[in-house]
């Protein structure tokens, strides 16, 4: 089934919803789509602030998310990177698992790449599993 951006930005925030309440959050929602996030996750007097994403596997089987977003304009190709101090939880949902990963974008640089199935070579060292990705930092 093919989803226009719109429809996968519901469709991965509303699966990000029913997770985190499934995993214990009341979901706070932002009454403005300029928000830096999508969603917020209060648990144990706790607040996250969650920034949702759609990801599809690629030829690989790697979920590739890098935290910045590009744009055209007159000028060109533009690309915006997330201010990660305004967001504490990064949620990718992946249609092909029907399941939420998530980290905390401050722990990385410029991207992650998490791996559902084991590499062809069998490599293990510096691989992000995404199965140990599943619950919130």
């Amino acid at each position: 089934m093919k989803h226009h951006t719109k429809s996968k930005g519901d469709l991965d925030v509303l699966k990000a919803q029913v997770d985190l309440y499934e995993k214990g959050y009341m979901i706070l929602l932002p009454h403005t789509e300029h928000a830096p996030f999508d969603l917020d996750g209060y648990k144990d007097q706790i607040f996250k602030r969650v920034q949702v994403k759609y990801r599809n596997l690629n030829k690989k089987g790697i979920l590739e998310v890098r935290f910045s977003s590009s744009y055209s304009t007159s000028q060109g190709v533009m690309t915006k990177f997330i201010d990660k101090c305004e967001i504490d939880i990064y949620c990718v949902y992946c249609p092909q698992t029907d399941e939420c990963y998530y980290f905390n974008p401050k722990s990385f640089h410029k991207s992650i790449s998490l791996r559902v199935d084991t590499p062809k070579n069998n490599q293990m060292q510096n691989v992000k599993f995404a199965k140990n990705y599943r619950e919130v930092p």
